[in-house]
């Protein structure tokens, strides 16, 4: 019968820890760079990584390139640089800003188009309110 049995373990098991686990570098360049340059806003990789180099760039001593983009992006790069870290949290700070503007532009129409519903029915009779 297959499953699991306790006898199998020998007389010492091994003690599961509770370590807090630490995200690498490289996993965590890899969510911040996939989190500030989301697919559904860029489309194709090829501008999400066009758009990376220009906005990391500027910031970072080593030249960097689209395929360092794509290493990042993917999970393969071997290290991350301090300044290539520090620049992907900027990149981060800047798309919640740029999400928090269009969020409120976003809700002022429709703040809009509420006040106008609610004005276009507040003139309009009530059915059988005349009666």
């Amino acid at each position: 019968m297959l499953g699991f049995e306790q006898e199998n373990l020998g007389h010492r098991p091994k003690k599961k820890t509770s370590r807090n686990k630490v995200m690498s570098s490289i996993v965590e360049a890899r969510v911040l760079m996939q989190d500030a340059w989301p697919t559904h806003r860029f489309g194709k990789l090829d501008n999400i990584f066009y758009h990376a180099v220009r906005f990391i760039s500027p910031r970072v001593e080593k030249e960097f390139t689209p395929r360092r983009a794509r290493s990042i992006w993917e999970g393969t790069a071997r290290r991350i640089d301090s300044d290539e870290m520090d620049a992907l949290r900027a990149a981060i700070i800047e798309e919640a800003h740029r999400e928090q503007q269009e969020l409120r532009a976003r809700l002022a129409a429709l703040d809009k188009k509420v006040a106008a519903f609610a004005a276009r029915s507040a003139g309009r009779p009530v059915a059988g309110s005349g009666e």
